[in-house]
């Protein structure tokens, strides 16, 4: 099975808490991969002392070079950005953002074996820097690796330093939700919202978990909360309608359906056997 059909098959997906790198990219929301999951990565944030040595200079004229790529891959440039971050690994060998950074690029430029190969490595020159381990996984997960997921999900965790363990468990969790492994699922969805309340993955892989064993009000509960946390997306609004739906509340799925229409219709055009409510 090639790398592609596996991602195809995947149906765990990657929502993580972000801090965007570079200058001048805003504030973090979320970049985000064909494959639906969002990477962390450390912020940069250089700021220039006409007394700082050589070498100072230089490490800080990379790190202005890597936040101009983001911001080409954010405007759309993906080819533009993957040439800044080769040349800012030409410098650097062993950056570690700047592999991260080429993880996005290469899965925006539809190289998922590539992006793959950017946060293994990422993970092996950062063995302690949790949002890289945590990056490695959310992609061996989304390609279908999901034990080995886990493993590196679990890495991350542990990782000393790391400030959001809730991304690596409500990873950890979506994956082993997945992979058909509930019990792990609940208990790792559980402690990242017992850490952050309002982690869109999490609450939105409790709401699929749920709807799946037919609880439908409680699904309906975490669906709401989802909502309620971050934009809605295509997917969101779909499992919504299916729970107002499994609930016989057919006003609530009409409204969600009006919805996932209004919102994205692209989907609802894509998918002409939907059904009409």
């Amino acid at each position: 099975m090639t790398v592609m059909t596996r991602r195809r098959k995947s149906t765990a997906v990657m929502i993580l808490a972000v801090a965007l790198l570079g200058v001048g990219c805003g504030h973090g929301g979320g970049t985000r991969t064909s494959a639906g999951k969002v990477v962390e990565a450390k912020s940069i944030a250089p700021v220039y002392d006409v007394r700082d040595d050589p070498a100072t200079r230089q490490r800080r004229a990379r790190e202005q070079k890597l936040g101009l790529a983001v911001n080409r891959l954010q405007s759309g440039d993906a080819a533009a950005a993957d040439k800044l971050v080769d040349e800012v690994l030409r410098q650097d060998p062993k950056m570690v953002d700047a592999y991260t950074v080429r993880g996005l690029v290469r899965d925006r430029l539809g190289d998922p074996a590539g992006a793959g190969e950017a946060y293994r490595k990422a993970a092996e020159l950062a063995p302690q820097q949790g949002e890289a381990l945590n990056n490695y996984g959310a992609w061996l997960c989304g390609n279908g690796y999901a034990a080995e997921a886990l493993v590196w999900f679990d890495r991350a965790v542990a990782a000393p330093g790391y400030r959001t363990p809730a991304a690596a468990l409500a990873n950890a969790g979506g994956c082993a939700l997945g992979a058909g492994q509930g019990e792990r699922a609940v208990g790792d969805l559980r402690k990242a919202l017992e850490l952050d309340p309002t982690n869109a993955y999490a609450l939105e892989s409790m709401a699929r978990l749920e709807f799946g064993q037919r609880h439908y009000f409680e699904a309906r509960a975490f669906s709401e909360r989802r909502l309620a946390a971050a934009p809605a997306t295509a997917s969101v609004l779909q499992l919504a309608i299916q729970i107002e739906q499994g609930l016989g509340d057919r006003t609530a799925a009409s409204r969600y359906q009006q919805r996932l229409v209004k919102e994205f219709p692209r989907t609802t055009t894509a998918n002409p056997g939907a059904k009409a409510l």
